[in-house]
């Protein structure tokens, strides 16, 4: 295959499909996600089956068992990529909506209307659930996508690609509107982030290197989505149940996913009372706990010495690094120093620490008294994610219909001229 002119013809048919998807209705849009939906069910038995094939294929090649989680698609999350089609679809359409009307001393009026960003390109690794949930969110906002997964989700990914044609074409948009890329060449990757006339902005998702890479090498604007360094600071006014709860459900319900607890930061006033109940709760999961000469003075042996690597470190697994703070400045001034800006929550019953959290926190979602694991676009009410961006521009955190859009100044007259 011929990669250059292969990624020039997805380029050409995905920018002449996006003009097609920014005239398109909204019931014709929704029509798209329903009949896609429908040819999901339809063929249920075949995707999983070419799931099983990724996954015996990449237990083969030694891949990684948090890559391997993400990869396998059970049929739980089947039904959970079915249901977010079916809530992006019922989400309000948000291309064409003007705000901030205003009439000017001149007697025009202005406002802003939302439009789609034009040709999304998204790069990913493992989740073949992610191929449902970006075609989703792209052909809801109005925009074309190319879509490079991974190659171990290939096969995955190509028989989902089967259904997302037949329900475009099924609704009478261009089956082009959405095109899943079918090699594995790393080349195709390079071709497109490279090219501005075809693709409009570049979303990655995928491990630090990835996504460095893309921010190194692109041509086209990125909206990133960087490593999940996400942090749990047990306050001394905490409820020490609450915190046990939270704490615990951050790091074990899901070890793979990059809103997961890495670092737990703990008050030194409350340190004895949460921590000893909190590391056997770990321990019973099969965490591995590292931790501050602190922490490991309190719970004992079976606590390894955590590194300034520790600190860093986005584990994607049942392995958990614990600091003893001071106080709260000294939490902050280590989230500050060692997030990655995704999310971090504090467990206080304290109003004014709570508040003092939230506005000085510098990431992409602050919570109280909630686990990180809450930090994505299906739990926030956007029906799926295109991803979690820690950018401070165009979007940050879940980005969802909004943050595939962008806004124009529209100006009404009637028949006015500047003096």
């Amino acid at each position: 295959m011929d990669i250059q002119q292969y990624m020039a013809d997805v380029g050409r048919q995905a920018r002449a499909a996006s003009r097609a998807m920014a005239r398109a209705t909204t019931g014709e849009k929704n029509a798209a996600l329903g009949a896609i939906a429908a040819a999901l069910r339809a063929h249920r038995s075949a995707i999983l089956d070419a799931n099983q094939r990724d996954l015996a294929r990449g237990r083969d090649n030694g891949l990684d068992p948090a890559l391997l989680d993400r990869l396998e698609l059970t049929p739980a999350r089947f039904d959970g990529m079915v249901e977010g089609l079916e809530q992006v679809s019922a989400l309000a359409d948000p291309v064409g909506q003007i705000t901030d009307l205003n009439f000017r001393p001149s007697g025009i009026q202005v406002g802003k209307m939302r439009v789609p960003l034009g040709v999304i390109g998204i790069i990913y690794e493992s989740r073949p659930n992610v191929t449902i949930d970006a075609a989703a969110l792209c052909l809801k906002s109005g925009n074309a996508a190319i879509l490079r997964g991974g190659s171990e989700a290939i096969d995955s990914n190509q028989a989902i690609a089967e259904c997302l044609r037949a329900g475009l074409r099924e609704a009478g948009l261009p089956d082009t509107a959405v095109q899943v890329i079918e090699t594995t060449d790393r080349a195709a990757v390079g071709e497109l982030i490279r090219h501005p006339e075809f693709v409009d902005v570049i979303v990655p998702r995928g491990g630090k290197g990835l996504i460095e890479r893309i921010s190194a090498e692109a041509r086209v604007p990125v909206i990133k989505h960087l490593d999940g360094n996400c942090h749990v600071f047990i306050d001394a006014d905490a409820d020490p149940a609450k915190a046990v709860k939270v704490a615990y459900n951050a790091k074990t319900q899901r070890y793979g996913t990059c809103n997961t607890l890495e670092t737990l930061l703990v008050h030194a006033g409350i340190a004895e009372r949460v921590l000893p109940e909190l590391a056997d709760q770990y321990r019973q999961a099969g965490v591995e706990l590292r931790g501050c000469e602190r922490a490991r003075k309190l719970l004992g042996d079976g606590v390894a010495e955590a590194t300034e690597t520790d600190w860093e470190e986005e584990y994607l697994a049942p392995v958990l690094a614990i600091r003893v703070v001071d106080d709260l400045d000294q939490a902050m001034d280590h989230i500050h120093r060692y997030s990655s800006g995704h999310t971090e929550s504090i467990i206080t019953e304290n109003y004014s620490h709570a508040r003092r959290f939230l506005a000085e926190v510098d990431s992409s979602s602050v919570m109280v008294n909630a686990s990180t694991r809450f930090a994505d676009g299906f739990e926030y009410g956007l029906g799926a994610e295109i991803g979690i961006s820690t950018d401070k521009l165009h979007a940050r955190g879940p980005v969802g219909l909004e943050g595939l859009t962008s806004q124009k100044w529209v100006v009404f007259g009637d028949g006015h001229v500047r003096q």
